[in-house]
């Protein structure tokens, strides 16, 4: 027994539909991909390619319903078992909908593309947080640097969700910049600014929950976040970078400034 996914497009998606069925039994079903079945003529070259008719299903996945509809006719002539898994569900919501479907081949695949592409850059962020590796300053797609709890993880995190590949870099006087930071474009990086005043509120309250004396951090202390940001902003004006300012803003309102910024498109893959 043989059943054959076929698709317009790569054919995971009835590949899939195909491996869930034939796991519902205890014999030997093989399974075949038949991709790019995108015309009459591979529609039929696909059917004189099937030796044994008596002992296969098709599932197809054809969106287009000039070519699904063909196979369909060919499939019935022959008496081949067909089954077409996408048409009742396309013409079910059309109906519903009341709206002409665009009948794209591909676009399951387009979803699944773009699923994965987030979750690496998800992966990507994670990886180069906090400046973990200057490696990732190389590979990725934004930079983003600034002093502590300005926001660049979570910064970071949001924007990957979006499939760009995000690393971020703390700015701190002790610590060398990465020499990186001066090799790649400089419409890559993006500074991050915060006014004095709500940094020293945002670390007190950290520490607070830390559970750890105001008076023995001078993370937290006033002068020590003036001399931060002092030395961000030298470093930034350096790399002549793009900078934000991120007091009192949402993360969100933040990143859809940067994502403006960096011309950012749902279409462009990075």
């Amino acid at each position: 027994m043989i059943i054959y996914a076929v698709s317009d497009s790569i054919g995971e998606t009835a590949e899939q539909v195909a491996k869930a069925t034939a796991s519902q039994f205890d014999n030997d079903v093989k399974i075949k991909r038949a991709s790019y079945i995108n015309s009459k003529v591979d529609a039929i070259n696909f059917i004189n390619s099937i030796e044994n008719k008596d002992k296969c299903l098709i599932l197809s996945t054809i969106v287009v319903e000039e070519t699904r509809e063909f196979l369909v006719k060919l499939a019935i002539e022959r008496d081949i078992e067909i089954i077409n898994v996408l048409g009742p569900c396309i013409n079910a919501v059309s109906e519903i909908i009341n709206e002409t479907p665009i009948y794209k081949p591909g676009a399951v695949r387009r979803l699944d593309e773009d699923y994965f592409r987030k979750i690496e850059a998800m992966e990507f962020a994670l990886s180069f947080d906090d400046g973990k590796s200057e490696r990732g300053l190389l590979n990725a797609d934004l930079v983003i640097i600034g002093v502590s709890r300005t926001s660049k993880t979570p910064l970071s995190i949001y924007i990957a969700n979006k499939g760009i590949k995000v690393a971020n870099v703390p700015l701190v006087p002790e610590t060398p910049v990465p020499e990186a930071l001066f090799e790649i474009n400089r419409r890559k990086i993006i500074g991050l600014t915060i006014d004095p005043r709500e940094l020293m509120a945002i670390r007190h309250n950290r520490i607070t929950r830390m559970g750890t004396s105001l008076h023995k951090i001078e993370y937290a202390n006033a002068e020590r976040i003036l001399a931060e940001l002092e030395y961000a902003e030298k470093i930034m004006r350096r790399i002549r970078c793009k900078v934000f300012d991120v007091t009192r803003k949402a993360i969100e309102e933040t990143a859809s400034q940067i994502l403006e910024y960096v011309g950012y498109n749902e279409d462009i893959k990075y």
